[in-house]
């Protein structure tokens, strides 16, 4: 009984299938080249980290290309806020952006809270949603009105002060009912 191989994987040491399970493995969970080669351990397959890394560099991106379809697609609608924050007693800002589903689409931290910060932010985002938002939700920071319009002159863009302060407080007002 014969076997097709792939002729991508002909003249590895391995298997094909066991190569595309360390490459799947590495690419569609947050693990480590040697967390890789520890799973395969476990399963009875003796395999440095070196190696997976290297199949990693060959056949990688198709199965990041393929995860990245199945991933489900993100909101129209782009929720985006700046936070304060201290990182060793230096203040920076926390720059986050969420889809109308509250999936979180990136997080950014910069030192500043300019117009190239914000640039930054948008370019960021576009480069990996693929696509500009139907709408665009922020506070009225002038910062995004700005990037706003430089990177995205047909998007709407929708600013409201209070918007998320009123959700916040509904979020207490519920959590107090319920303690």
């Amino acid at each position: 009984m014969t076997t097709l191989t792939c002729p991508r994987y002909v003249g590895y040491r391995f298997p094909a299938a066991i190569i595309s399970y360390a490459v799947w493995l590495y690419y569609r969970f947050p693990l480590s080249l040697r967390h890789v080669d520890e799973i395969l351990a476990a399963r009875g397959i003796v395999v440095s980290h070196e190696t997976v890394r290297q199949w990693g560099l060959k056949f990688g991106q198709a199965f990041a290309n393929q995860i990245r379809r199945r991933l489900p697609r993100a909101g129209d609608k782009w929720h985006l806020d700046e936070v304060l924050v201290k990182i060793a007693g230096v203040k920076h800002w926390l720059w986050r952006a969420v889809d109308q589903d509250g999936c979180v689409l990136d997080v950014l931290v910069q030192s500043r809270r300019s117009k190239a910060a914000a640039e930054r932010l948008l370019r960021k985002l576009l480069k990996k949603q693929m696509r500009p938002p139907r709408v665009m939700i922020t506070d009225k920071l002038a910062s995004y009105a700005a990037a706003k319009r430089a990177l995205l002159p047909g998007v709407e863009h929708r600013q409201h002060k209070g918007l998320r302060h009123c959700q916040v407080n509904r979020l207490r007002n519920e959590l107090r009912l319920a303690a």
